[in-house]
């Protein structure tokens, strides 16, 4: 089993690489980091980190050559499992509305909105409690009241409700985990949550949607 972890310059790939290697190894699972959209278009997973803001993210993978239709076609064409981390997630969205209105890639719908947190600091950052909203293999044995790393200021609001899988309380909810078919997207670091992070990375690579 390969899993493509997506280079565009937009992530810090060192710790998420090394996160996926260590549960890769049970799993049998190769772990290739690639800027190459043929080596993503032939992988048996796929996942895109991103850090920085949305519409830099958004342009930065647009910029990779091919590499925004080489996924397309094999998660939405062949229904390979795919992982969106952090701003990697927020671009499953159809629109981001950070500094100005730029299309995502609409695999889930929603909206990508400024956290509202009156009297909290913004960015969310640091451990909060996650709150599991919908059962999902990915999910598996990480309950609610399991804490998980953020660094945010920006969330994903699903237009479908059955596509949230997971939140935090942060002056209201804020999106966690979102989900549907052979998707998923964390918008905490799952390679900085420690145990909580490390179960889901090792059910993601198990997973068989």
């Amino acid at each position: 089993m390969r899993v493509a972890l997506i280079d565009y310059d937009s992530g810090n790939l060192h710790s998420a690489e090394k996160a996926f290697q260590l549960m890769g190894r049970d799993a049998g699972a190769e772990i290739v980091v690639t800027a190459d959209p043929q080596v993503a278009a032939r992988a048996d997973r796929i996942v895109l980190p991103g850090d920085g803001a949305f519409p830099a993210c958004r342009t930065a993978l647009g910029e990779v050559d091919g590499m925004a239709e080489a996924l397309r076609e094999a998660v939405l064409g062949r229904g390979v499992p795919f992982m969106g981390i952090c701003v990697g997630m927020q671009m499953l969205a159809t629109t981001g509305h950070e500094y100005r209105e730029t299309p995502g890639l609409d695999w889930i719908g929603g909206q990508i909105d400024a956290i509202a947190a009156p009297g909290l600091k913004v960015p969310h950052m640091g451990w909060n409690d996650l709150v599991i909203d919908c059962p999902h293999p990915v999910l598996e044995g990480i309950g609610t009241g399991d804490h998980a790393y953020f660094v945010h200021s920006w969330q994903f609001k699903v237009a479908d409700p059955a596509h949230l899988l997971a939140h935090v309380d942060y002056g209201g909810p804020v999106t966690a985990v979102v989900g549907r078919d052979n998707i998923v997207g964390t918008q905490f670091h799952p390679e900085k949550s420690q145990a909580v992070g490390l179960r889901l990375i090792a059910n993601f690579l198990r997973w068989n949607p």
